[in-house]
């Protein structure tokens, strides 16, 4: 949990976002913005869970999605999905998700550790989980996961 504190130890702000049923919180200082989701173009071979690229603005952008990479079913496309453009490691890329909800703060009493599962399921990418009333998001090292080598995203991670 420590990695959502900043150096001087003050909370950063998330951005919070629904896959399926569950709210997901990713650190909003590698957020670059928030689009509509439109076509992609398709690149042929590429694992199931990159749907393809876009052209933003002259750049090649991947596009992932992230409810094909976490298997929460089968994914559809409506008026609410949006593509989080991010950057990570000195690359732009994009995640699909079945909408964006807020951007907020949570204090460290709110914060709590990621549940162990064993090696039966990875959670790895997991900072934690964040309680705000009734709600609970899984906060999500976005940095980890994409620049991990099963995304093959981007060729180093930076430490």
């Amino acid at each position: 949990m420590e990695q959502l504190l900043s150096e001087d130890g003050v909370n950063r702000e998330l951005l919070v976002f629904a896959l399926g049923k569950e709210e997901y919180g990713i650190d909003i200082l590698k957020v670059q913005e928030i689009r509509g989701y439109d076509a992609v173009t398709s690149i042929a071979n590429a694992p199931s869970f990159i749907k393809g690229v876009i052209n933003l603005r002259g750049n090649i952008v991947p596009i992932v999605d992230l409810r094909v990479k976490f298997n929460i079913g089968n994914p559809s496309y409506d008026q609410f999905t949006v593509v989080i453009i991010l950057n990570i490691a000195q690359r732009t890329l994009g995640i699909v998700v079945d909408g964006v909800s807020d951007v907020m703060t949570l204090s460290t009493e709110q914060l709590r550790n990621a549940p162990e599962f064993g090696a039966a399921l990875d959670t790895a990418y997991i900072l934690g989980l964040g309680t705000v009333d009734d709600r609970m998001i899984i906060l999500v090292d976005i940095e980890k996961l994409m620049t991990s080598a099963d995304m093959a995203l981007v060729e180093t991670a930076i430490a």
